[in-house]
């Protein structure tokens, strides 16, 4: 009797094939990640298989160098300026386009068109339109009396520079979530608004920006984790460069392992700029719940 009861064993393994795909990415998440705490602690360059075990010097000589805080502050400047001004601009653009008029849709075609461009092809536009010979934003500032602007070639303006290409190219993303953010509120409270005779402003701060907050924080949380760990950008301008300018954390940890075939210097760099993003995606998807909720 029990046999006729016994399960057939494609039904008994059901739940762990159901779960099989779950396991295999987790262990191809957790198995690399433990590999790099482990190299962290060793001497592992790229030029020689043989490595040996070195405690916490890696990490010792990371907090104690003056590259790692300058690297981290690039970073963080970086960060902070780039998605705040990607954020404003989107924001505003979108206001700006939530309208039906033919205008609008053209506009939103145009604007779009950046999004679609790959970082490093980006950088070869914004270098010809910046060329001291035949750029235009050359022949523009040349109007003003500004010849031979440095952008990234000086020390004070390449920061701006960079962030302006960063900018131009992911601005679209965050006008593309904030425009949808837009054209899903509800109109009845708008409509309440309009006819007790609130102004604008009033009602972008009452109605819009609280409604919007789910919205503009998942755009923040994308662009903010982006611009933390941006690679392409700078590297395609200048490396770095000039001298440690724009070194980040990104390309501070690239030159230590690739250039330097250090690995077990780069991994700790890496590390803590892991822990720097799942600190702030933490405290941000926290707001976003709360945000989400009280909606």
């Amino acid at each position: 009797m029990k046999e006729l009861t016994k399960k057939p064993l494609l039904v008994r393994i059901r739940p762990w094939l159901i779960l099989l795909p779950t396991l295999v990415v987790t262990l191809g998440i957790l198995y690399p990640f433990a590999t790099a705490i482990y190299y962290s602690f060793t001497d592992y360059s790229l030029k020689s298989t043989a490595y040996e075990f070195v405690g916490i010097k890696n990490w010792v000589e990371m907090f104690t160098g003056k590259e790692f805080w300058h690297s981290l502050g690039v970073t963080l400047k970086y960060a902070v300026l780039a998605t705040a001004l990607e954020m404003i601009l989107g924001m505003v653009i979108a206001l700006t386009l939530n309208t039906e008029k033919r205008w609008a849709g053209i506009l939103k075609v145009i604007l779009i068109f950046p999004l679609m461009v790959a970082p490093v092809i980006a950088v070869l536009l914004w270098s010809l339109m910046t060329n001291t010979s035949i750029g235009i934003l050359e022949k523009f500032l040349n109007l003003f009396g500004v010849y031979a602007f440095p952008w990234w070639a000086a020390s004070s303006t390449a920061l701006f520079s960079v962030v302006m290409i960063d900018v131009w190219v992911n601005t679209p993303f965050v006008l593309l979530l904030v425009l949808a953010g837009l054209q899903g509120l509800p109109k009845s409270p708008y409509e309440a608004a309009r006819i007790d005779g609130g102004s604008a402003w009033f009602t972008f701060k009452t109605l819009t920006l609280p409604l919007l907050k789910p919205v503009l924080l998942i755009a923040l949380i994308f662009r903010i984790v982006s611009t933390v760990q941006e690679f392409s950008i700078i590297y395609a301008t200048t490396k770095g460069g000039p001298g440690d300018t724009l070194m980040n954390l990104s390309l501070s940890a690239y030159m230590d392992g690739y250039t330097y075939s250090s690995i077990g210097r780069a991994i700790p760099q890496i590390l803590v700029l892991w822990i720097l993003i799942n600190v702030i995606t933490k405290k941000l998807v926290g707001a976003w719940l709360k945000a989400k909720s009280a909606n």
